[in-house]
């Protein structure tokens, strides 16, 4: 079973968190939050959260992929987490699965992985990201990249499909009557 870190930290988007993450898991896989710096975080819509583990407890070798969301000031507060930073670096030398949905591609782009990657990013921060692409969802390589919460379970069917094969992306396409 494929292994997915889906790191939250304060001011996160709370729908495409949770989206996200349920459709990962109705595939099989399995998926850990982590919360930076606790367990408990508050999204960006004042919805609190209760994390997995905290990210500082985990080894992330164990890991096959990794998933950022967005939300106003996670995507910020991701972009100034040590940890992260150094995760997307670690996982792109390994050319494990990234995936970041809303603003979070900056993230992406702040750790130096996006230069020669086609991506997408929430509409308006187009000047975040080194070679922005018109699209709900982009795959380039071992990079994954969506717009926001309309593209979240669109979003999350392309990892399953990455992870878990096509077949059991359409089976849930079909059960989520998308």
């Amino acid at each position: 079973m494929k292994k997915v870190l889906v790191p939250i930290i304060e001011g996160f988007e709370e729908a495409e968190m949770t989206c996200t993450v349920d459709v990962l898991r109705r595939a099989g896989l399995d998926v850990i939050t982590a919360g930076i710096p606790a367990t408990i975080i508050k999204g960006m819509h004042e919805m609190t959260f209760m994390a997995d583990r905290r990210m500082e407890e985990l080894n992330i070798d164990k890991f096959d992929a990794l998933v950022l969301v967005g939300g106003n000031p996670g995507y910020i507060n991701l972009g100034k987490s040590k940890s992260v930073i150094e995760t997307i670096k670690k996982f792109n030398s390994e050319k494990k699965l990234i995936a970041a949905i809303c603003a979070s591609p900056s993230v992406l782009a702040k750790a130096g992985i996006l230069e020669n990657k086609k991506a997408t990013i929430y509409p308006g921060m187009e000047r975040e990201i080194p070679r922005p692409r018109d699209g709900r969802v982009i795959v380039d390589g071992n990079i994954v990249t969506s717009q926001g919460v309309g593209t979240a379970i669109e979003f999350a069917l392309k990892i399953v499909e990455i992870l878990a094969g096509k077949q059991k992306s359409d089976d849930l396409k079909r059960s989520l009557v998308c």
